[in-house]
Parts: structure tokens; sequence; C-alpha cells
């Protein structure tokens, strides 16, 4: 990790992503740039949070660990994507592991700016709410279909919704097979198996590396009009 105080620098992103609405005094704030090369881990689930970071530049991905020690990917982030906050309010350790997927740059608020000053921000509060209610919302509508759906449904769910994303829709988007099943709530031989099945009824089309949709108005059927959202 790399820190930087580059004050022009900071305020050329203040100024692309439109951060100063989310401050009513910015120039009281005291600022940083956090960069992290690729795979260079950013938050370590399990640490104490040492204060806010909002993703400017680059990805990120979002895992949590489960009791058997494998990760459970919950989503790649995107600019600007914030991190800290629900530690923040829960007053908790860090709950889910953050990774550079390339390298990255984050905005750097220390914890006792955020306890003592920000909290008290209205403009900061709501657009913190905003996050919040977004992260809520999506983790709700996976956790209804990953429960209730079988996985060939999941799939076909996941698929539609990758086609087309919206912005959960990009923060699910992966080729990896892996990382499929665990978005989707399965493990990598029950996907591959629903793949197969797909595969000869014609929907999917298997290739060396992965498959192609052949049939998206029968995946559409499949999905009961559910999307990951």
């Amino acid at each position: 990790m790399k820190v930087s105080y580059e004050l022009n620098e900071i305020l050329e992103f203040i100024a692309r992503f439109e951060l100063d609405t989310m401050f009513s005094e910015l120039n009281s704030i005291p600022l940083q740039l956090r960069s992290y090369r690729q795979n260079e881990v950013v938050l370590h689930e399990g640490d104490e949070l040492e204060g806010l970071y909002l993703l400017l530049e680059g990805q990120a991905k979002v895992t949590t660990s489960v009791e058997n020690g494998k990760s459970l990917l919950l989503r790649f982030c995107h600019p600007v994507s914030v991190f800290g906050d629900i530690e923040l309010i829960q007053k908790v350790d860090i709950q889910s592991q953050v990774l550079a997927v390339e390298d990255s740059r984050f905005l750097f608020i220390d914890k006792a700016t955020v306890e003592n000053k920000l909290l008290q921000d209205y403009r900061f509060l709501n657009e913190l709410l905003k996050h919040l209610t977004y992260k809520l919302q999506t983790c709700t509508s996976a956790s209804r279909i990953n429960l209730l759906s079988s996985v060939e449904e999941r799939l076909a769910i996941y698929l539609l919704t990758t086609r087309d994303p919206n912005e959960f829709g990009k923060e699910i988007q992966t080729e990896n097979i892996a990382e499929i099943s665990s978005v989707i709530g399965t493990t990598t031989r029950h996907l591959n198996r629903t793949i197969q099945k797909l595969s000869d009824s014609g929907v999917l089309i298997k290739k060396r590396n992965g498959f192609l949709v052949n049939d998206w108005d029968k995946l559409d059927e499949i999905t009961g009009g559910l999307r990951y959202h």
C-alpha cells in the first residue's frame, strides 16, 4: 500500500465523482489516497477497521469466509464503492475481505474523523444511507433467490442478470465457474452438472473453457422473470 496526501490529485478525484456533495465542510476533513497493487488485500476480515474507504479507481473483490475455511464471493466493486460503513455503524471488526483485483486507489478517511465529525453531518449520513440500503437490497435479493430457487433457475437468473446488467449485475459478473458457483450459492461440481444438463437440452453450448448461451428465450422461461438486483 502507498499513501499520498497530494491535494491536487485528491481534488481531481473529488471533482470527477462530485464527492463534495457528500460533505458539508470538505476543507476540514483530513483526506488521503491509498493505492494498492493487483491482488493486494485492502481489508482483512477480522481486523480492526482503520477508517472509511471509497474506491475511486480500479476494481475490488469482496469475499467472506465460511466454516470450512473456504471463501464466499459476495461481489466485485467499482468506483464509487464504499467500504467500512457497516463496521463503523455497528462498531464491529471488518466483516469481509476486500482484495484489489487490479491496481486500485481509494479515498481514505480515518475512523476518528468519521465518528467524531462526519456522523453528525447530514450530507454524509444521507450518502452513507444510500450505500447501506443498496447493500441490504442486493444481499436480500440474492439470499432470497439462492434459498428458494433450484441451481438451474439460479444459473439462468445469473446469466440473464449479467447479460444486460444493472448495477448489481456488473458487481457479480465473472467468467470464472468457481466464482459463479459461489455467487449463486452452490458447489462447482453441482454447477458443472447443471451446465451439462442445459447443454444436453440445447440451451447452452459447452466450450473447452466454459460455455455459450444458445437459447436466451428458454433461459428466460426458466427464470420466471426473476433477476438478481
